[in-house]
């Protein structure tokens, strides 16, 4: 059962729980977490993305991706196709399955929410100014970012002298941290494809109370973006044998 397909699915489905948990207790009415604020939502993203990681590891994929974006770019570095579908596959099923425990650990506040985009933004992201050109390009700057950072934390040269065993999902949690921080005000940073595409898809699937569209005409930018952003990401990796 401990297989590489398997770890993607349950490392991303604890990225998406604890991610997607905390935009709902910053968002939602009544949870004591009500208005935190950016800095609990980056927070929690990041320490998302790190459980996540050590989760996929743990349970079989060793690369722990759990991110469509990455594991673009690391095919286009490696040359190594054959994980792009299966990761694929993996990494969107287990988005939408983390968002769908979101939704029953947070049943009774999404009725006490009387607002339709508030309880999309739970599930994915939107830009706080809707142009798509420019969101288009926020996805593929930050996800750049992402991809090239995770390959120098992993690259030969960083591995010389270190990062020491078991540091690399606290180094990786870190970066999405910065990135938050640092270019998330713009689209929300998905920098993810399954990390949007999954939980949209369970919020047009599933029986929130009050919801309103899931809004597909901005859904390419989240996935596209990063997959530009990721793949340019790889191709300088591997100019620069990094």
């Amino acid at each position: 059962m401990l297989t590489p397909w398997f770890g993607e699915f349950i490392g991303t489905f604890v990225l998406i729980l604890l991610g997607e948990g905390v935009n709902a207790g910053v968002l939602l009415r009544k949870s004591k977490a009500e208005n935190s604020g950016w800095l609990v939502i980056t927070t929690g993203w990041a320490l998302a993305v790190m459980c996540g990681v050590f989760t996929a590891i743990a349970c079989g994929s060793p690369g722990a991706h759990i991110n469509p974006a990455v594991t673009l770019g690391f095919a286009l570095r490696s040359h190594d196709f054959s994980l792009v579908l299966p990761f694929f596959a993996a990494q969107t099923l287990g988005a939408i399955a983390g968002a769908t425990i979101v939704w029953l650990h947070y049943l009774p506040h999404w009725r006490e929410t009387p607002d339709a985009p508030t309880k999309l933004a739970v599930f994915s992201t939107s830009p706080a100014i809707r142009t798509l050109p420019a969101n288009f390009l926020s996805e593929v700057i930050g996800t750049f970012v992402l991809v090239f950072v995770v390959c120098a934390i992993f690259s030969k040269k960083v591995a010389a002298t270190g990062p020491a065993a078991g540091l690399g999902p606290y180094l990786v949690g870190s970066l999405v941290w910065g990135i938050g921080l640092s270019l998330g005000g713009t689209t929300g940073y998905a920098i993810n494809p399954a990390r949007d595409l999954g939980p949209r898809i369970a919020h047009a699937l599933l029986p929130i109370a009050g919801k309103g569209a899931s809004d597909w005409g901005y859904a390419p930018i989240p996935v596209f973006g990063p997959l530009v952003g990721g793949a340019l990401a790889g191709l300088l990796a591997r100019l620069l044998a990094i």
